[in-house]
């Protein structure tokens, strides 16, 4: 896989240019949504794993009434995934009291925290994946700056997206010429770090001329897409559905309920 593919913005804006009825939502509802998606997840305690299950549904529901190709999300996930795993890999030895059980097996404190820190990684990248494939990132921008997120702020982030790419295409064509150059010998320290300064000169000296292009073009910083949309009663149904199921999830362990009931035991 070329270093462009992870960041293959094309992919993206293609999907979220579909017409699916989780695209035809406001980008605003489908915002708030995820936002406070990923604040209740965030909220739980630090062993919790089993209440958290419930809220696979809202990335799942979003993915597969989109159409998003799950192994698209999947790429994207894993590309991040080692980020989690550096966060939580040490938990398992710096808490070794059992706190629960499986048969005989004791199962400590820093395997379900790092167990719990996975799943929250899974859950709130999934559902800022799914929201991005599901609006586009222009349609998104423009729904953040109309929910009062600072403009300078909402301008990085679609360039962040637009031309990371770029950054990152550059610096694929950097090492392929420097492992050329050193005959296959392994590149040492001081080589990436030469090529690191670099990187960050020529990224500086493209992001000038591309500025002055844009403003050459009339660019004034404000976010425009070309079909606006309007919040209507089915996005206000949606955000307010999504709200009483997260509230609802935190409140209770409805996966411990729905277990229960299952099983013949009392909810």
């Amino acid at each position: 896989m070329k270093v462009s593919d992870s960041f293959d913005i094309g992919e993206m804006d293609d999907l979220g240019r579909l017409d699916t009825p989780v695209h035809r939502l406001d980008a605003r509802a489908k915002a708030v949504a995820t936002l406070v998606f990923i604040g209740v997840v965030m909220s739980f305690p630090r062993y919790a794993i089993s209440s958290l299950t419930p809220f696979i549904l809202y990335p799942v529901a979003l993915v597969s009434l989109g159409r998003i190709p799950m192994r698209y999300l999947a790429r994207k996930i894993l590309i991040a995934a080692p980020f989690a795993l550096l966060i939580g890999v040490f938990n398992p030895l710096l808490d070794r009291e059992p706190v629960t059980a499986i048969g005989s097996v004791a199962i400590s404190g820093g395997w379900l925290s790092f167990g719990s820190i996975m799943f929250r990684f899974l859950l709130t990248v999934g559902a800022a994946l799914a929201l991005v494939a599901c609006t586009g990132m222009n349609r998104l921008g423009a729904a953040l700056e109309r929910l009062g997120v600072p403009r300078v702020f909402v301008v990085q982030l679609l360039f962040l997206h637009r031309y990371l790419f770029v950054v990152s295409d550059q610096a694929a064509k950097m090492k392929r010429s420097a492992v050329m150059r050193s005959s296959g010998r392994p590149l040492r320290l001081s080589v990436y770090a030469s090529m690191i300064g670099h990187l960050l000169i020529r990224s500086m000296d493209r992001a000038e001329r591309v500025y002055r292009a844009m403003v050459a073009r009339g660019f004034d910083g404000e976010v425009r897409i070309l079909r606006p949309s309007s919040f209507g009663w089915p996005d206000t149904l949606f955000v307010a559905a999504c709200i009483l199921f997260f509230v609802s999830a935190r409140v209770w362990n409805l996966a411990d309920g729905f277990g229960r009931l299952l099983t013949g035991g009392v909810l």
